[in-house]
């Protein structure tokens, strides 16, 4: 559909872009995000930025909701073994006994940094959520597709044939999330070609933490996942949302679908931009997309007083908003009626 005009700044004001990369950018002016209305979800990635959301968040707290964690793209300069050096690290990751690519091993461990112990990485994030009561686990996930760069800030960027290990990857996802949990915090999901290993890891996560796990939300985020799939996540885990983007999902027309199908109260909105001057349109694209699916009206003004029969699309969206940043999510008993948090499992 073509998207209409931004609606006026009292329904900017309760639009959140629940995921996004302002601090990818090379800078981000002040005047920028004086005029920014909506409320963004800021993530970071790596080690490099992990600092630049801090900083983000600590000069806009009424507008960016921090978000730290590190992406399965940058997972392999973490190490889960205390012991191995440098070289073991990396070799253990992209090389075997069968490995016809030594001397690019070579070359790519010449331009890597030492690894990050585990247990370093989980303290600073410990910190960097605790810092903020607000803050988010984000963006952590799995991707089969990734390939590593020599150097990943390069352009053009030339990528070596090593795939970081599954194993690995869920290794340093299943730590982060189990801070996550410790703490309450929401999490931010990425997905890419791990339909299985993501529904499994969240049904781990489920069975090992228990009543914990429902106090949480976890949004799939900009997630290429089949119609089927999504709702197999959605009736299993009543805290996990669908947050889609236009400039990710917009490229397959399974989005489409994946709006249909999803329960109206699980859908949230993202841009997944990284330039904070175009946020704003990049969600509001999505929710305009999400309207028409849905059949839900695109208000052009605010009322709160207004009756839930009668709820647009913002509506609804800062509604379920609200749901996934409060957590404490009730499980369904047999008969699809909701019921109180499980009560045999610490919390």
């Amino acid at each position: 559909m073509t998207n209409l005009p931004l609606p006026p700044d009292s329904v900017l004001s309760h639009i959140v872009d629940v995921h996004c990369h302002p601090t990818d950018a090379p800078s981000i002016s002040t005047e920028s995000m004086q005029q920014l209305k909506i409320t963004v979800c800021a993530m970071s990635t790596m080690p490099q930025d992990q600092h630049r959301v801090r900083d983000l968040a600590s000069a806009y707290p009424k507008r960016v909701i921090p978000c730290f964690g590190y992406h399965p793209w940058f997972s392999y300069l973490i190490k889960t073994g205390p012991t191995l050096t440098k070289e073991e690290h990396y070799r253990s990751l992209f090389l075997n006994s069968k490995s016809q690519h030594i001397e690019v091993f070579d070359k790519l461990l010449s331009s890597l940094p030492d690894p990050i112990p585990l247990d370093v990485m989980l303290t600073e994030l410990r910190q960097n959520l605790l810092a903020f009561p607000n803050a988010m686990l984000g963006e952590v996930g799995l991707d089969r597709t990734f390939r590593v760069p020599f150097d990943y800030f390069a352009i053009p960027r030339v990528l070596t044939p090593f795939i970081i290990p599954l194993g690995h990857q869920i290794s340093v996802l299943a730590a982060q999330i189990d801070l996550a949990v410790e703490l309450g915090r929401n999490i931010s999901i990425h997905s890419v070609k791990s339909q299985l290993a993501t529904t499994t890891m969240l049904s781990d996560m489920q069975r090992k933490h228990g009543a914990s796990w429902l106090k949480i939300s976890v949004d799939m985020h900009s997630c290429g996942l089949s119609s089927e799939t999504w709702r197999d996540i959605e009736r299993k885990h009543v805290n996990a949302f669908l947050s889609l983007s236009t400039v990710i999902n917009g490229r397959h027309p399974n989005h489409r679908s994946l709006i249909a199908c999803c329960s109206p109260d699980r859908l949230l909105a993202e841009s997944d931009y990284n330039n904070i001057d175009q946020v704003t349109e990049q969600t509001w694209s999505m929710i305009c997309t999400i309207a028409e699916v849905k059949g839900w009206k695109i208000e052009d003004d605010w009322d709160d007083d207004i009756p839930n029969v009668s709820w647009g699309v913002v509506k609804r969206l800062d509604e379920n908003w609200k749901r996934f940043k409060n957590g404490h999510h009730q499980s369904y008993d047999k008969t699809g009626k909701r019921q109180g948090l499980l009560d045999s499992s610490p919390s």
